[in-house]
């Protein structure tokens, strides 16, 4: 049994858990079928592994070095490489805003995303206070780290530079997603505040 599987097994068996990732963090095992027919554009299939409410899907590579990537596809046809495994994708997912991050990116600029990333946060602990708590305890029982807000923003701004060639999401009849990096540097109407 791979890592990967190892935790998705402990997700589905632990109802607790499974509920936080699901209305806490977005990863929702149980919407797996998201996001069927997409593929790398090298032609590799993608495992799906997870949804999400807004209609976009996580997927599993496959393996490279011991390690199976994840990538993530948005219903609104943006995609790419989140992380190189799924324990890597679990801590930046429960760690951080990080589609918004991505969003509010520059078009790829890792201090526009470090800038985000603390505007996110402080949006998000006002809006849940509990997250510190959350984030605590789906890491304890899965055995993954806490990691601080820039050290995750470093890491998916390193995985997601990756995207192209290798991990660019297409679909059946071969169009390509767009990159996972935004334009913008912040919100258009009011920024951040």
């Amino acid at each position: 049994m791979t890592s990967s599987d190892h935790l998705l097994d402990m997700i589905r068996n632990t109802p607790e858990i499974d509920l936080l990732l699901r209305t806490s963090f977005g990863f929702d095992v149980g919407r797996k079928h998201h996001g069927e027919g997409l593929r790398l554009a090298s032609g590799a299939p993608l495992e799906p592994i997870a949804g999400e409410s807004a209609g976009g899907a996580y997927f599993l590579c496959a393996e490279e070095d011991g390690r199976r990537p994840v990538v993530f596809a948005s219903s609104e046809g943006e995609g790419g490489l989140i992380a190189d495994d799924l324990a890597d994708a679990l801590e930046i997912i429960i760690g951080l805003e990080w589609r918004d991050c991505l969003g509010f990116s520059g078009g790829g600029d890792v201090e526009v995303m470090q800038v985000s990333a603390r505007h996110l946060e402080r949006s998000l602990t006002r809006g849940n206070p509990e997250v510190a708590e959350e984030r605590a305890h789906v890491a304890a029982t899965l055995s993954l780290r806490v990691v601080p807000v820039a050290g995750l923003v470093s890491r998916l701004w390193k995985a997601a530079s990756r995207t192209v060639p290798d991990y660019v999401v297409t679909t059946e009849d071969g169009e390509a997603y767009d990159p996972p990096f935004g334009e913008h540097s912040e919100p258009r109407h009011g920024g951040w505040h």
